[in-house]
């Protein structure tokens, strides 16, 4: 019979090893698990972070385009002051011919022997002409002098708004960069605070992002998006909101009053007491006097419909006219005036032409493609919206995709891996040989994040995206499905992880 002593001295070796191995392989599982957390958080804090620079590049145009539209409205605002300066002496020519059809009759009621009165009051009235039309080129005279300060305010005023585009555009190519290598702007800190020894975001996967925030804007090359527009198309945009956004003088010079018997209260009383003092007796009533400024297509248009159809806001114009009535004597008079500023590509024109002579061009709004617009043009920045929801409506995603070694190769550093390998190999006999590997090689962090728009408020949620209000936000957000992570994981180089993303029912 063999005998049995020794036995419980193997089985007590091979339990130790056996809890040797359990022990290393928990080192080594929390290890693993610690390092992925940390690399997934450093994952979920590079898309955000990056969200968040999108978020503010937005923010930053809708400041940029409501100072854009602003410049415009102050353009219509000087135009306006301009016009309503240049019809002051078209009212005194309209008061000369006043008295030139008084004079007139009054030279018909001198025909008779006894009425030479009436021949007296034409001659009068005909001086009285003369000292509106001296008036009139007086008030010329002192329009004039403001030319130089007008051309000056509107070329700083277009300068403004080119600067204000390269402003954006210095933006959105510092925000691209961003996004697209994961570090620049003090991403990199990320990395060395949250996860050392992690890679920077991969290169493809920076590619997508490059291209959802291009997407994000219309003009920019995009693709997977719908077109972008035309850039009249764009303009009409910016020249809708220019003209919306005058306040009400500029827009509609009205005092109020019985319709069509209105006085300009907005012109100096000295001026107006002209009108009665110069002819000294006698009364006048200026009648339907209104005024208007805005972007149009052509400066003909200035009175027409605030939302024209076609209006690519090519000009700035303003008009002011209206008509005076004289009483004097035995005649009356009643003459238009007219006085009309415009600036265009053709550097712009001016009626009365006696109360101007400088130029002052205007390139139009959104004058060239976007891509195009690097000093000059007078672009802006516009939400290119997308109908799809799967598309988040044209709002841009953010993607992060990052590994980390996580065998340290080390058994100085990290002995619960054993060996520099972090495995184990088996012999037993006939049955061959095995290898348990104690240690995850490498981890990877996936993350998404989405740049949306909301408005403060009960209704925020009403208002669609756009790039006039500046409520762009930043939060991380899930993946819509496998397929989107697929793509995700395909352009980082993980084919295995992408075909298991696709297969239903897996977790992301």
């Amino acid at each position: 019979m063999r005998a049995r002593r020794g036995q419980a001295m193997v089985l007590s070796a091979l339990s130790f090893l056996i809890l040797a191995l359990m022990v290393t392989l928990s080192f080594n599982l929390s290890h693993a698990l610690r390092q992925k957390m940390s690399l997934q958080q450093h994952s979920d804090a590079l898309a955000y972070s990056m969200a968040v620079l999108e978020a503010r590049a937005l923010n930053y145009y809708a400041v940029g385009n409501r100072a854009i539209a602003g410049s415009y409205v102050a353009m219509n605002s000087i135009h306006a002051y301009v016009a309503a300066a240049s019809v002051t002496g078209e009212m005194m020519r309209a008061a000369r011919n006043n008295f030139f059809q008084i004079a007139a009759l009054e030279v018909i009621r001198c025909m008779c022997y006894t009425c030479i009165e009436h021949c007296v009051h034409a001659a009068e009235a005909v001086q009285i002409a003369s000292e509106f039309s001296q008036e009139g080129d007086d008030y010329d005279q002192k329009v004039r002098g403001m030319e130089t300060n007008f051309v000056n305010a509107m070329k700083g005023l277009d300068l403004m708004v080119d600067n204000l585009h390269i402003a954006q555009r210095s933006v959105h190519d510092n925000t691209l960069k961003s996004v697209k290598d994961g570090r620049s702007n003090g991403l990199e800190q990320l990395t060395e605070y949250n996860a050392p020894g992690a890679t920077f975001l991969a290169q493809q996967v920076g590619g997508m992002n490059a291209n959802e925030f291009n997407c994000a804007v219309d003009g920019m090359d995009c693709q997977g998006s719908v077109a972008s527009t035309s850039p009249e198309t764009r303009a009409r945009v910016m020249t809708e909101v220019a003209n919306a956004s005058r306040s009400g003088w500029p827009a509609t010079r009205e005092t109020g009053g019985i319709p069509s018997i209105q006085i300009p209260a907005y012109l100096h009383s000295d001026f107006m007491d002209k009108f009665e003092d110069i002819p000294d007796e006698g009364n006048y009533q200026v009648m339907r006097h209104v005024g208007t400024a805005k972007t149009v297509q052509d400066h003909g248009e200035v009175n027409g419909g605030g939302q024209q159809g076609g209006n690519s806001g090519l000009v700035v114009a303003a008009s002011e006219e209206g008509m005076i009535f004289h009483k004097w004597k035995h005649g009356i008079g009643m003459s238009p005036y007219k006085a009309e500023v415009w600036s265009d590509e053709g550097n712009g024109g001016h009626e009365p032409s006696g109360a101007h002579s400088g130029q002052h061009p205007f390139e139009g709004v959104n004058a060239k493609a976007l891509t195009a617009c690097s000093q000059s043009g007078n672009c802006f920045m516009k939400f290119r919206a997308n109908p799809s929801a799967t598309r988040d409506w044209g709002q841009p995603r953010v993607y992060s995709y990052v590994t980390k070694q996580f065998r340290g190769g080390d058994p100085k550093k990290t002995p619960w891996e054993l060996n520099s390998s972090a495995s184990l190999e088996f012999q037993h006999g006939a049955q061959g040989s095995g290898r348990l590997t104690l240690s995850a090689d490498e981890g990877v962090g996936l993350s998404k994040a989405l740049v949306y728009y909301h408005r403060f408020g009960d209704n925020g949620w009403r208002e669609p995206p756009n790039l006039f209000g500046p409520y762009w936000r930043a939060k991380l957000h899930p993946f819509r499905d496998g397929d989107e992570a697929g793509r995700v994981l395909e352009a980082a180089g993980n084919q295995d992880a992408a075909d298991m993303a696709r297969v239903p029912g897996v977790s992301l």
